[in-house]
């Protein structure tokens, strides 16, 4: 089997290769294998390659959560699913044993594990994934788009709807635009009937994030204090709700965003971990911070439906070959994308990644 991996982990693109000797995975008896036609990219993958304390992949480790692809073979407990069904699947892992995968809170499972993070992923030619965790593509839907749609869909929807509990009516500040998580929650929150305002990095973002329904935007490159800004587009009242994704570099001021019990919802710290919190504004303001991590097989049921619907719109910003693995993951990393990059697991070649 063909996929993309790297043998050891480290900061550089160049540890990608395609490899064309990997065994074919065995579906267990809950599971299903399925052919990939599409992988699409998260920063955890790029994560994941750089590798932190107690990680303990077995390597050479193939990367990837998202997918789309075609059944080719079930497992003996796989229920009703067939080869030839298009799906695609919930990239979150959980034993449904412990007690809140009862609760049907998967997302907090003991043994919780993310497709790609604490397993082998996706960008290969063949994965297996459980039974439970799939739902089908519609016929003539796209399969890039539902490739892409899986992790921030799911993420975006639990952390604004579920966790956040995020009303119609309310302003929402979106800080950062153009990342899968944030394209996802904009669309959401205008779907809810929220008010998105958007912090972005240049221009362009800031124009793409009002062409997709932004009330308002703010170009951080020309005005750096962006709170300021908020405050003087809401009239001072600030925001009802912060999505903030960035962490260490953003948070105070996405707390100083907030009105009068106000909440900070946040899924990840791509700028860092560590924060200054002004504790005073938290208290006076009644403020709440809310943590997520991506969602429940419900949510997924749920927000997929909208997605395959048209309710909801992934939006692809390119689309690489496994051989151009690398060059795609530096094309993230640089933040000059806008939505979801996409790799064709059907295009091979021979060169490295």
């Amino acid at each position: 089997m063909r996929a993309v991996v790297f043998d050891q982990h480290g900061t550089g693109v160049d540890l990608y290769r395609c490899a064309d000797d990997l065994p074919i995975p065995a579906p267990a008896a809950d599971e299903v294998l399925v052919r990939v036609h599409y992988g699409a990219l998260n920063r955890l993958d790029d994560w994941v390659r750089i590798g932190w304390p107690g990680i303990g992949l077995a390597l050479p480790h193939v990367p990837g959560s998202d997918f789309s692809g075609e059944i080719v073979e079930c497992g003996a407990e796989a229920g009703d699913w067939q080869p030839g069904q298009r799906v695609t699947g919930n990239n979150a892992l959980w034993c449904g044993e412990c007690v809140n995968c009862h609760r049907g809170l998967h997302n907090r499972c003991h043994s919780f594990g993310i497709l790609g993070e604490s397993c082998p992923g996706a960008m290969s030619e063949f994965i297996a994934v459980p039974a439970r965790n799939l739902v089908e593509i519609p016929a003539g839907y796209d399969m890039r788009r539902a490739a892409a749609a899986s992790l921030t869909y799911l993420t975006a929807w639990h952390s604004l709807i579920k966790v956040g509990h995020l009303q119609p009516g309310e302003r929402v500040l979106v800080v950062g635009a153009g990342g899968g998580v944030n394209v996802a929650a904009q669309q959401i929150a205008q779907r809810r009937g929220a008010s998105v305002y958007v912090v972005a990095s240049s221009a362009s973002k800031a124009a793409r994030a009002r062409e997709e329904g932004a009330v308002w935007t703010c170009d951080r490159s020309v005005e750096p204090d962006w709170g300021r800004a908020v405050h003087q587009a809401t009239d001072r009242a600030g925001v009802h709700m912060v999505v903030d994704n960035v962490g260490g570099a953003t948070f105070a001021t996405s707390l100083r965003s907030l009105t009068v019990g106000g909440r900070l919802v946040t899924v990840g710290g791509t700028a860092g971990y560590e924060a200054p919190i002004p504790v005073n504004l938290v208290f006076m303001r009644h403020l709440s911070l809310l943590g997520s991590t991506m969602g429940t097989q419900a949510d997924y049921f749920e927000v997929m439906a909208q997605v395959f619907s048209g309710q909801l719109a992934p939006v692809i910003d390119s689309e690489f070959e496994p051989a151009r693995y690398g060059e795609a993951i530096k094309r993230m990393c640089s933040g000059s994308s806008y939505g979801k990059i996409v790799v064709n697991m059907r295009a091979w070649d021979d060169g490295a990644a």
